[in-house]
């Protein structure tokens, strides 16, 4: 899901993005390598990040041609920094139900940085809250606004991506 809202946190474009192409294993260690061996699964993981780095890169390259402003930052919902990268631990119980997600955003990110675009991090759990300190009075026409002018789809992940280019926005923002 992508969200862009320009610098007074109007929304400009709402979109999915494809993250990988069409018949890739999408959950290579979650799903699809749980019957394959350590060496097979690396194979396939290594086929689905090259997938997903071109499917990413067209889906960005695509959306920024798409708007008038260029783009200036990326919120991904943050991972642990530590997550192992040996695939035969990532197979493994606490690992591997998230191993795939984390994937597909540590792709997005050294995609984003590679386009010059600043990248945050954010905490999934509180980024609502504390953008709704951060707008105060504004919060519900922010946050809950687009549904109405927009129109659905309009939910939670559409409003947590929001709140986290308003989260980031201090970091981004230069200062005068």
């Amino acid at each position: 899901m992508a969200v862009t809202a320009s610098a007074e946190y109007q929304v400009v474009d709402r979109r999915r993005i494809a993250l990988i192409e069409p018949g890739m294993a999408a959950a290579p260690i979650h799903h699809e390598g749980k019957p394959l061996d350590d060496a097979a699964i690396s194979e396939l993981v290594t086929q689905v990040r090259q997938s997903a780095a071109r499917a990413t890169s067209a889906s960005l390259d695509e959306l920024a041609s798409a708007l008038r402003e260029p783009i200036v930052s990326v919120s991904l919902r943050a991972w642990p920094l530590d997550f192992p990268e040996d695939i035969a631990v990532q197979r493994r119980a606490p690992y591997e139900s998230h191993a795939d997600s984390i994937m597909y955003r540590q792709i997005l990110a050294e995609l984003a940085h590679a386009r010059g675009w600043i990248v945050h991090a954010y905490d999934a759990k509180n980024v609502e809250n504390l953008a709704a300190r951060f707008l105060a009075e504004r919060t519900d026409e922010v946050l809950y606004g687009p549904r109405a002018t927009l129109g659905p789809p309009w939910a939670k992940d559409h409003r947590m991506a929001l709140a986290a280019t308003i989260v980031a926005g201090p970091m981004v923002r230069p200062r005068h």
